[in-house]
C-alpha cells in the first residue's frame, strides 16, 4: 500500500512537471513482445515521454544469458524490439520516428544495448561489493530462477542480477523506474546498492542518487489462464496478423458459465478477456460484461477479437511501414548507444573519483 501511495504521488509530480524526470525501463530481447507488454509497460512509456519525460530503454542483450545456454538469434531479436518501440509510438534520439506529432515529448527517448556501454558493465564490479551473497540468494527472482532450474548449476550472472539491473539504473541516473509489484525487490536492491556506495565513498554526499518506482497497470493473463510470456506459448506477439490474433484469442481459456460476469478472483479467464477488451476500448471490464450479458463465452471472444484487432491496427501498420528501413534502425540504434556511452563514461569517472581511482 505505501508503494501504491508513492506511486500515485509521483504520477502527480510527473504530471505537473515532467521535464524533472528521467526513467529507465527495458526488454530482454529473447522474442516478440506481446499484448502484456504492450499493456503493462510499453503504451505507459510512450505516455510518459509524450508528456515530457526523459526515457532511457536498454535492450538488455547481455541478460539474454542469465538463464540460458544460447543467445539465440540476438540480432533478429533486437531489431524486432526496435520495431516494436517505434510502432508503438516511441520517438527515438536524434530522429522523428513514427511516434512523433502532437503531444509528443521533445526529448527522444535513448534506446541502447548492454554490450555497446562497456562503462556501465564496469560499474557491476564495485557495485557487487556493495551486496552479499545472502542478500542475493533471497531476492526473489533469483529464487524462482534456482527454484526452476530443477537442480541445475545457478550461473553466476543469474545470481548477479540483481546488480547488473542496478547498474543499468544508476548509471543514467534514473528517478524513476516503471515496475510491477513483484519486481519492487530489485528496485530496492538497487536503492540499497546507492545507499551503500553514498555511505562508503560519498562523504556525507549523494553520489549516485536512489530511484523510486512508478507500478505498472493492469497484468495480462495469457491465453492458457497463467501469466502472458513469449517462453510459455501463451502469448498474443504484437506482430501478430489479424487472423493469427483471432485464433489465439479464441483459444484462450474460459469456464462453463453462460452469464459473463466481471470478477477476477472467482473467474480470472472470463475477466481477463474482459480487461482486454476494457484496455483496447478505453471502457471499463463492467460494462462489457454487462454489455454482453448471457452471450457466453463465444460472443466474449468476438468482441476481444475486434478490440484488440482495431487498437493494434495503427501499430501493426507502422510497424509494416519501417520493417524494411534497415539503415533507419540502425541510425536509432547507433544514436541511442553513442548517448549511452556518454552518459556512463560520466557516471563511471564520478564513481571512480568517489572511490580514489582517477591516477
Amino acid at each position: 500500500m505505501a508503494a501504491q501511495r508513492r506511486s500515485a504521488e509521483l504520477e502527480q509530480q510527473v504530471m505537473e512537471d515532467p521535464g524533472r524526470f528521467r526513467v529507465l525501463t527495458g526488454d530482454r530481447p529473447t522474442g516478440p513482445l506481446h499484448l502484456g507488454h504492450y499493456f503493462g509497460t510499453l503504451a505507459n512509456r510512450v505516455r510518459l515521454q509524450r508528456a515530457g519525460v526523459e526515457v532511457f530503454l536498454v535492450i538488455a542483450d547481455y541478460q539474454v544469458i542469465t538463464d540460458r545456454d544460447t543467445v539465440g538469434d540476438v540480432r533478429g531479436n533486437v531489431r524486432e524490439l526496435l520495431l516494436d518501440y517505434l510502432a508503438a509510438g516511441i520517438v527515438p534520439r536524434g530522429g522523428t520516428g513514427s511516434g512523433s506529432g502532437p503531444g509528443s515529448g521533445s526529448t527522444g527517448a535513448t534506446i541502447f544495448t548492454h554490450s555497446a556501454v562497456p562503462a556501465l558493465n564496469q560499474l557491476v564490479l564495485p557495485f557487487l561489493s556493495l551486496i552479499s551473497v545472502a542478500e542475493l540468494q533471497r531476492n526473489p527472482t533469483v529464487k524462482a530462477e534456482a527454484a526452476a532450474a530443477g537442480g541445475r548449476a545457478l550461473s553466476g550472472l543469474l545470481l548477479t542480477y540483481p546488480v547488473h539491473q542496478a547498474a543499468d539504473i544508476l548509471f543514467c541516473g534514473a528517478d524513476l523506474v516503471p515496475v510491477g509489484q513483484d519486481q519492487l525487490p530489485h528496485l530496492e536492491a538497487t536503492r540499497l546498492i546507492a545507499r551503500r556506495f553514498n555511505e562508503r565513498y560519498g562523504s556525507g554526499h549523494a553520489v549516485l542518487s536512489e530511484p523510486e518506482a512508478l507500478l505498472s497497470a493492469a497484468l495480462l493473463l495469457g491465453t492458457d489462464g497463467a501469466k502472458m510470456s513469449k517462453s510459455a506459448g501463451n502469448a498474443i506477439p504484437l506482430r501478430a496478423s489479424e487472423d493469427g490474433t483471432a485464433r489465439l484469442i479464441r483459444s484462450a481459456k474460459t469456464d462453463a458459465e453462460r452469464r459473463i460476469t466481471y470478477e477476477p478472483t472467482r473467474r480470472p479467464e472470463v475477466s481477463n478477456l474482459l480487461l482486454t477488451a476494457a484496455l483496447c476500448t478505453h471502457g471499463t471490464p463492467e460494462a462489457i460484461a454487462e454489455a454482453i450479458g448471457d452471450g457466453g463465452a463465444g460472443a466474449l471472444k468476438r468482441l476481444v477479437v475486434e478490440a484488440v484487432n482495431e487498437h493494434l491496427r495503427p501499430l501493426r501498420a507502422r510497424r509494416r511501414e519501417l520493417s524494411d528501413a534497415d539503415d533507419h534502425l540502425r541510425d536509432v540504434l547507433a544514436a541511442g548507444d553513442a548517448a549511452a556511452k556518454d552518459v556512463a563514461d560520466r557516471t563511471l569517472r564520478t564513481v571512480h573519483e568517489a572511490m580514489g581511482m582517477t591516477y
